[in-house]
């Protein structure tokens, strides 16, 4: 704490201790006349004299105005020293009234001096509570004198039945001064003590205040979630990326049980657990506040409290959903690749014997020279051939992703191609008639082969769905969009 603030912070403390000033001096007044009433009521008994009674109304009379003088400058927030300055001279002047009239003889009305010096002190410090004693001491001194000498005013009042000699007066004057001194030397002491310790407890406070500051700020500054709960497993402690992983608001699970809001953690909060768990990561998955599940990385920790004994537990924690996705990802790569290894090796396997298969058929085609129906059987066994290289690069493909080529493919010819290949089939179905209903041009921008593989595909389910014989239509035509993109 800053010297400005300590300034603040004690100046705040004696504004509050002058209005306690204030009502304590009118509850001891309040008092004073309740005595003075009681008296009053049996005056002939204690034989105190009609105009002495009238003196003590007029001082409680007045004490009562002055009183409210100080609240109306304490209302209007005045320098607090002031009114307190004006509150110490107002009681002087009215203890030494209160001597001046009544003697110090019966009764020490010289006590009231002590109240005046003990609150001197308190706010004022030493200095302040020896000004004020020496003035007590002065006025004292003084009006012992004119009781010794029987000059004071008392003497007409209340009749005295005691003489002061000197000794007795000597006595009094440096007991009593002795008194106020040591009176403001303690006071100022143990005032002073209380505001050291004051400062103290402060300083400590202030300490502690930018400790827990700084702890907070740790916590909510790690990109980790990080929760506490206690031995009960009420949730004490809640950052903020905690509500960003899970989705909760800290308002919402602070001060609930754990298995209200994350029961998948409850598992791992038993001492045995945590024991063998404190030096292992785990891995959990938890329901978010959407509904959605999230996979978290959890350490899960004791909280040792200063006593060394447990008094709850940490959890830090970290979204790793998206690792367990690359995770599924890759052993789903890896899996493709030994598939794709597998197909590579049979692939391998077919294209030797293709080879073969293509090198006699081309031979043929040359030797005989074939026309009319057999020249078209032969074209269509070539296609056939170059399907099933094609099958077998699109196999040997998998191991690697390479796009496939894409150029303008006539539709319609792909469509007269299959339609042809299927009715030289030995198990073609003669009962199903084929419709072609096609469109002038209709070509896209797409992989020969992959569209040939997508019709194809189509057109045979048609056909082995149809085993009682049918009518087979196949259509094309082309939609032009409002994007002026024309689709086939």
């Amino acid at each position: 704490m800053t010297t400005s603030n300590r300034d603040e912070s004690a100046n705040g403390k004696n504004k509050r201790r002058i209005l306690s000033l204030i009502i304590s001096r009118i509850a001891i007044t309040t008092l004073l006349l309740a005595i003075t009433v009681f008296i009053d009521t049996r005056r002939q008994l204690f034989g105190i004299p009609y105009a002495a009674i009238n003196v003590f109304y007029f001082i409680v009379v007045v004490i009562y105005l002055f009183s409210s003088l100080y609240i109306v400058l304490y209302k209007l927030k005045i320098n607090y020293l002031y009114n307190l300055y004006l509150q110490i001279a107002i009681d002087i002047v009215t203890v030494t009234f209160l001597i001046f009239m009544f003697g110090n003889t019966q009764i020490d009305y010289s006590l009231f001096y002590t109240l005046i010096i003990i609150y001197s002190a308190l706010f004022l410090g030493r200095k302040g509570g020896l000004i004020v004693a020496s003035i007590s001491s002065i006025f004292y001194g003084i009006f012992l004198n004119l009781e010794f000498y029987k000059l004071m005013p008392s003497q007409s009042l209340i009749k005295l039945d005691y003489d002061m000699n000197a000794a007795d007066a000597l006595t009094n004057l440096v007991v009593r001064i002795t008194s106020f001194y040591v009176l403001a030397f303690l006071a100022s002491f143990i005032i002073e003590q209380e505001k050291k310790t004051s400062s103290l407890l402060e300083e400590k406070e202030s300490e502690f205040n930018q400790l827990d500051l700084l702890f907070r700020s740790i916590v909510e500054s790690v990109y980790s979630g990080v929760m506490t709960v206690d031995l009960n497993n009420i949730i004490k402690t809640f950052n903020t990326a905690a509500e960003e992983i899970t989705g909760f608001p800290r308002t919402r699970v602070q001060g609930l049980n754990i298995q209200n809001i994350f029961p998948e953690f409850l598992p791992y909060l038993n001492k045995e657990t945590i024991d063998e768990q404190a030096k292992a990561r785990i891995e959990i998955i938890i329901q978010g506040r959407k509904k959605e599940k999230i996979n978290l990385g959890v350490s899960v920790s004791p909280l040792i409290g200063k006593s060394e004994k447990q008094i709850g537990n940490i959890l830090i924690f970290q979204n790793i959903t998206q690792i367990k996705q690359m995770e599924k990802a890759l052993e789903k790569n890896k899996n493709m690749a030994l598939i794709g290894e597998m197909a590579a090796g049979w692939a391998h396997e077919v294209r030797n014997p293709l080879a073969a298969i293509t090198g006699s058929i081309e031979l043929l085609k040359q030797g005989l020279n074939p026309d009319g129906t057999n020249k078209r059987l032969m074209e269509i066994v070539l296609r056939g051939k170059d399907q099933l290289e094609n099958f077998v690069r699109n196999i040997l493909m998998l191991a690697r992703t390479v796009p496939a080529a894409r150029e303008m493919v006539d539709i319609n010819r792909i469509i007269d191609d299959i339609q042809e290949a299927l009715q030289i089939d030995k198990d073609w179905n003669d009962t199903i008639k084929i419709k072609k209903i096609l469109s002038g041009d209709v070509s896209v921008y797409a992989n020969k082969e992959q569209i040939r593989q997508v019709l194809n595909n189509i057109i045979n389910n048609a056909v082995e769905a149809m085993e009682e014989g049918g009518l087979l239509s196949i259509g094309t035509r082309v939609v032009q969009t409002s994007g002026k993109k024309k689709y086939a």
